[in-house]
């Protein structure tokens, strides 16, 4: 267990959770979630081996199997992902593992699957940013089966307005612009290459590089 474990670095609605636990199993919880989180980037095996054993201790608190579910995404477990993010979505009641369902599905090499989750219902109860989030892994899906102008639709239904952007227009636009210069449309997805850069002062995004490519 690293020393920089500390279960205070959990967030509390997590801690929360982990509460319906003994203490000592609590703890012991916490700090494979935390283990977990610190490892996630930079060692996902190690990160998924801790989540892990925090789900070998509490395997009914929705926030574990989320964390085991997470990290085996990064770890290229995705058949495993799957099952861990349906359980914890099932045990929160909440909706905002959506996105990352989908892009498992895609990952499995079933983006008719990673499309239809556009459908369920609990859509509608996403915050704005990871409706977006949505939208592009959907998008992704349809360009997955070829299906280059519903995939712009698709991040259409994200807002198209340049001078009222909506939360997460950064990374929407940069995948309307990408799919649009993937349709020939190169003006255009130049136009909005230029705009997601304009959305993204920290420049996490090559948006810029993108559009002056195009021009």
């Amino acid at each position: 267990m690293p020393e920089d474990a500390d279960p205070q670095l959990l967030d509390r609605s997590i801690r929360q959770e982990l509460r319906s636990l003994s203490k000592p199993n609590a703890d012991a919880v916490a700090k494979h979630l935390v283990a977990a989180g610190l490892a996630l980037d930079s060692d996902p095996a190690r990160a998924l081996a801790h989540a892990r054993a925090a789900r070998a201790r509490a395997a009914r608190v929705a926030a574990v199997r989320e964390a085991v579910g997470v990290a085996a995404y990064h770890a290229g477990e995705w058949a495993e992902a799957l099952a861990e993010l349906r359980a914890a979505r099932r045990m929160a009641g909440d909706p905002h593992l959506l996105p990352l369902i989908a892009d498992v599905e895609r990952a499995l090499g079933r983006p008719e699957q990673a499309a239809r989750v556009l459908s369920d219902p609990d859509v509608r109860r996403l915050d704005p940013q990871t409706h977006a989030e949505l939208l592009i892994v959907v998008a992704g899906a349809r360009r997955d089966i070829g299906q280059l102008d519903a995939a712009l639709a698709v991040l259409a239904r994200g807002g198209l307005d340049r001078d009222r952007p909506k939360p997460g227009a950064a990374r929407l636009w940069y995948a309307y612009a990408d799919a649009l210069e993937a349709a020939g449309r190169t003006e255009e997805a130049a136009a909005w290459f230029a705009a997601s850069a304009g959305q993204d002062p920290e420049g996490e995004l090559d948006a810029a590089e993108r559009a002056a490519a195009l021009l």
